[in-house]
């Protein structure tokens, strides 16, 4: 990373307000909304539509291919965030992809706390399917908490006896609520996002008095036998290294198909500073190939914004 990038990257980063400057849940949103939303891409249309009984924000590139379909699901620990603050990092991976999406403002707690996520995930799943979406033609992605969300959806999904998507792709995945990670404390120097009391708050509003150790809280825990492919990409100096190294882990030991990526020097979903940061660039690249790689088809040749060197 040069230093441009790197002073680029902490002026962005320093844009995100701590929780110490956020005491409400309604502040919080409105915080994470105004520092990290950035528009659908140039090529990218976007419409206001239902899926699963949910508001959902499709994505469609201009070089969109007729075969594939992208699920993604937000993150912000089941509090915050919206598919609006995630239209440009979902509309980069679709563009990127070449396929059209479709991401998801599933229930967000503290008003609802689990399984409402989960139910949410699963029911726009259940209706892709139902609407005629091959399952081999269908990918999954998701950032931070989101992340573990979509692996908890298809843990349902499973449960349910529907079939899995052809790959998944989840970002700096947030897979363990029960913070038993060992960098949820080594890394609380090197994160510049969160702090230990940040993921606290965030699993007391979304879990309460439960049990956070339950497979669809904190999927480090489930079996995972029978999901699909996975790519899992984090950045070293984050809280959440280990939730992803775990999950790595745990898909590796049960027969699953996994590909770990962990980029040094580099913050909690780093994807989101795509343009400004070539590593973001890079394993955006990176996520849209493995997805089409495994969904069999063709990656598009789309033009890219060239990032700041």
């Amino acid at each position: 990373m040069s230093r441009e990038q790197r002073d680029a990257l902490d002026a962005m980063l320093r844009s995100v307000p701590r929780s110490e400057t956020r005491p409400g849940v309604e502040q919080q949103r409105s915080g994470f909304a105004a520092a990290v939303t950035r528009p659908a891409p140039e090529g990218v249309v976007t419409r206001q539509t239902l899926l699963g009984g949910r508001p959902t924000l499709e994505l469609e590139p201009a070089k969109a291919r007729d075969r594939g379909r992208l699920l993604y699901l937000h993150g912000g620990g089941y509090v915050i965030g919206s598919p609006r603050t995630h239209a440009g990092l979902v509309g980069e991976l679709a563009r990127r992809a070449g396929l059209r999406a479709v991401s998801v403002d599933y229930r967000l707690a503290p008003e609802h706390p689990f399984p409402a996520a989960v139910d949410d995930g699963l029911a726009a799943y259940r209706e892709l399917l139902a609407a005629g979406t091959a399952p081999q033609d269908l990918v999954m992605a998701g950032d931070s908490a989101g992340g573990g969300l979509v692996i908890a959806t298809l843990l349902a999904a499973r449960e349910a006896g529907l079939p899995q998507p052809a790959a998944v792709v989840v970002f700096s995945p947030w897979a363990d609520l029960t913070l038993a990670g060992a960098t949820i404390r080594s890394k609380e120097g090197a994160d510049p996002i969160f702090t230990e009391a940040d993921l606290r708050a965030y699993a007391d509003l979304y879990v309460g008095a439960g049990d956070r150790a339950h497979p669809l809280v904190s999927p480090v825990f489930a079996d995972l036998a029978g999901l699909p492919p996975l790519l899992v990409q984090a950045g070293a100096n984050e809280l959440l290294l280990d939730d992803a190294v775990r999950l790595a882990a745990r898909a590796g030991a049960d027969d699953v198909e996994v590909t770990l990526e962990v980029g040094s020097g580099l913050p909690h979903v780093f994807q989101h500073h795509y343009g400004v940061l070539g590593e973001a660039d890079a394993a955006l690249d990176r996520a849209a190939r493995f997805l089409t790689a495994h969904l069999g088809t063709e990656h598009p040749a789309a033009d890219r914004p060239e990032p700041v060197r």
